[in-house]
């Protein structure tokens, strides 16, 4: 509207002294050189505005000419750009649909029309992986580690190929880094943080999370920091009991239903004659989680007691998670040593229908215990060979014999978990990470893990393959074929190149 009132306003002024010279009529005279021109005004007015149009038009057209080589190379640029995103795009979908051919010719037109561009290089990483050239693929992902706007996807891209040729020392270099320009980047700081966690560097662990605070829920944070804590003060525990009792303290405030925690702050405070707050950390424990390591705790809280008034304790703490077959287990064991048997017999009846390998073991040791009966223990512990399992400490398909703050597969922290892990599996060795000597950490020892399934039924450990996960896109972020195999992994692995070039 405003302007459509400016361009009336103009055009009445013009009209207005259009009028107003020709109701005033005059002669213009111009002498010059002998010439002299006599006019009027109105002509003289036309013949002006006839030059200025003339004198314009010709600028404009030596303009044109003069412009064009850019013009021309502007049309020509933006013609070459607009095949070369059409190229990309096409070379994209095609690594998603697996087209190799496809893939590799996109990428050739891409590389031919736009080398350096963040784009291209990603579609040549992309297209290298998904035909399984690793070599390609770095020297892409190298390329964009150079440059200041892809750096840190080439650091991720990197840090990916490290992972596959099992490279963990240039792996946590590419994770380090990344996290140090771009402290925001989740991947980077949570493969520093389970990188040094592996390590048993838990005093770094814990300074990394510091840092990363302001990006975890109040939840998440406080679990983790609990976990750490109480990897720190396990590896401290023979060493230096003072720290270790400050650590895994702060750790059960953090997380009271944390079992490790719980039970190893239950002992140092009792060591310290703490009994009342020992009690009260196990019991707060035991009520949210009732767990083996939590009855064998209170059990050994009063190292002076008779066997008679430790069972009166435990079955105190049983009567406060009535129905629980861990309740169960702990007075049926402290009963058979203080020789009540009939309430041995009592706890377990209602488990033997379906006796799980605790009960059969308990059972064998009551009969040796109450009648010296070998024949009915040697029965029990036969029946125990088969049994179902028991719950133990499980995380991505490894069974460990006691907790442990990291998975041995992914080095994802917090786990393991309790429970019953998969049947008929068979048994591999699992080492401990060596902790740093600033922590003066205890040697590392052998366990026992369970890895895959697959025996119960018959088969042999030879034949039991795991087929390895082939995502639909290989992405920098994916594995890719060489990935680790399908079993536990962890949810929040995200996959795809459209993740990444987000």
């Amino acid at each position: 509207m405003i302007r459509v009132a400016l361009y009336l306003i103009v055009v009445g002024l013009i009209a207005y002294g259009v009028a107003l010279v020709a109701d005033r009529p005059g002669d213009v005279v111009v002498t010059w050189q002998g010439w002299r021109i006599e006019t009027s005004l109105l002509v003289l007015a036309a013949a002006v505005i006839a030059a200025v149009a003339v004198l314009s038009l010709i600028f404009a057209v030596i303009r044109s000419v003069a412009r064009s080589p850019m013009v021309l190379a502007r049309l020509l640029r933006n013609r070459r750009g607009v095949r070369a995103y059409e190229a990309i795009s096409q070379g994209l979908i095609a690594v998603g649909a697996g087209d190799v051919a496809a893939a590799q010719r996109f990428t050739a037109e891409v590389q031919r029309l736009a080398p350096g561009e963040p784009l291209a290089l990603l579609l040549s990483a992309q297209a290298a992986q998904l035909v399984g050239d690793r070599e390609s693929a770095e020297r892409a992902f190298r390329t964009m580690a150079g440059r200041p706007d892809t750096k840190a996807l080439g650091l991720h891209g990197l840090f990916i190929e490290a992972q596959r040729r099992s490279d963990a020392a240039g792996a946590r270099a590419y994770a380090e880094e990344a996290a140090r320009i771009a402290p925001s980047l989740g991947w980077a700081g949570i493969a520093v943080l389970e990188a040094r966690s592996r390590d048993g560097d838990w005093g770094g662990a814990l300074d990394l999370l510091e840092q990363q605070r302001r990006m975890l829920d109040k939840a998440s944070y406080r679990r983790q920091r609990a976990v750490l804590l109480t990897a720190r003060a396990l590896a401290l525990e023979d060493a230096d009991r003072g720290a270790a009792k400050e650590f895994v303290l702060e750790a059960n405030k953090l997380a009271p239903d944390l079992v490790p925690a719980a039970a190893l702050a239950g002992r140092l405070l009792a060591e310290g004659g703490q009994m009342r707050k020992a009690n009260r950390v196990i019991d707060s424990a035991w009520r949210v989680n009732p767990h083996p390591d939590l009855a064998q705790a209170y059990a050994e809280l009063r190292s002076g007691e008779s066997a008679r008034e430790r069972l009166k304790r435990i079955e105190a703490g049983a009567r406060r998670v009535p129905g629980h077959i861990e309740g169960a287990l702990a007075v049926a064991r402290a009963a058979i040593d203080a020789q009540e048997f009939a309430k041995a017999r009592g706890e377990l009846a209602p488990y033997l229908d379906r006796p799980s390998k605790r009960v059969c073991v308990l059972m064998a040791k009551l009969e040796r215990a109450e009648r010296n009966d070998e024949g009915r223990a040697r029965e029990w512990m036969a029946r125990a060979l088969n049994a179902p399992p028991d719950p133990q400490w499980t995380a991505d398909g490894y069974v460990a014999d006691r907790w442990l703050p990291v998975s041995p597969v992914t080095g994802r922290i917090d786990a393991f978990v309790w429970r019953v892990p998969l049947t008929g599996a068979i048994a591999a060795p699992m080492i401990e990470p060596e902790l740093p000597a600033s922590e003066n950490a205890s040697p590392p020892r052998e366990q026992n893990a369970i890895v895959h399934a697959g025996s119960a039924a018959g088969h042999s450990p030879a034949s039991i393959t795991a087929e390895p996960v082939i995502p639909l896109v290989h992405a920098p972020d994916d594995p890719g074929p060489d990935g680790a195999p399908e079993s536990e992994m962890p949810a929040e692995q995200d996959g795809g190149w459209r993740k990444i070039f987000q």
